[in-house]
């Protein structure tokens, strides 16, 4: 080959055979290998992919140890201000629209002052610790300055500690309104015979508070929770659990009248389903 002797010549065939053969084989493993394809072609990308999982796994680890210094506090009882803790609430018929600065000021004041008592126990309220976004006291003096009948409430925006020196709050408002009428039902559920079970009709029954808080808010309705008699509510379970057949229906029903601001107190009632037939011809 090439006019080379033949010594020279198997030398560099055999170099030739050699690439040949390393090239094929490397081709073909490429092939049928996905990783190695990755790995080749790809390993700028992931090892970017790799650092952004890094910067989330940091972050989420930071944010997991927030979470574990809040459970501790709660625990140890140093939060004295939760979350979403309403610090004043206020009703109030709004005329003028000049009255609005003067109504969110003495909102305000309340709001330090609960604040105050609550983290720093004991001491002189004599500075405001409560910090509310200009934006929000803006919209919320638009809003009140419009004639009518309003509620605002002063919510802290997180987990307060006991000593801590800012309370970050937020304002809420809403106009007074009926949410709803003594013997009114709110929510309903159906039990079926099969369904006569201790713990199927608990969870019914839980299924059901849910969905009458889940209602009253729908309706604009201030209140974090339900008021009821916890006997009451037993007693009803037990009886159900008592009844041999036919389905039933619970409700819950309102004990008052109660507007955007108040208490919203409740009973739950059992209602026969009635079955109507329809006569053949």
């Amino acid at each position: 080959v090439f006019n080379l002797r033949p010594r020279r010549t198997a030398v560099l065939m055999t170099v030739l055979t050699g690439c040949l053969i390393s090239s094929l084989s490397f081709f073909f493993v490429l092939l049928v290998n996905e990783q190695l394809r990755v790995g080749l072609f790809q390993l700028n990308q992931l090892q970017l992919d790799r650092s952004e999982l890094e910067n989330r796994i940091e972050i989420g680890e930071t944010e997991l140890k927030q979470l574990e210094d809040n459970l501790i506090a709660l625990r140890s009882g140093d939060v004295v201000i939760g979350s979403g803790q309403s610090l004043a609430l206020r009703t109030f018929y709004s005329e003028r629209p000049n009255q609005a600065t003067k109504i969110i000021d003495s909102i305000l004041q309340e709001a330090n002052l609960n604040a105050y008592t609550s983290v720093l126990p004991g001491e002189n309220p004599n500075k405001q610790i409560i910090l509310v976004p200009r934006e929000d006291i803006e919209r919320l003096e638009q809003t009140i300055s419009k004639e009518g009948q309003w509620v605002v409430n002063i919510r802290s925006a997180g987990n307060v500690l006991l000593g801590e020196k800012i309370v970050y709050a937020f304002p809420e408002v809403r106009p007074n309104q009926s949410i709803v009428s003594k013997g009114e039902i709110i929510s309903e559920i159906r039990i079926e015979e099969d369904e006569f079970d201790s713990q199927i009709i608990n969870t019914k029954i839980n299924l059901l508070l849910a969905s009458t808080l889940s209602e009253i808010k729908r309706r604009g309705s201030l209140s974090t929770g339900l008021q009821f008699n916890t006997n009451s509510i037993n007693l009803t379970s037990k009886s159900i659990q008592r009844r041999q057949k036919g389905t039933i229906i619970l409700q819950s029903v309102s004990l008052r009248d109660s507007d955007t601001a108040d208490p919203i107190f409740i009973d739950l009632k059992v209602k026969n389903r009635i079955l109507q037939l329809i006569p053949e011809n």
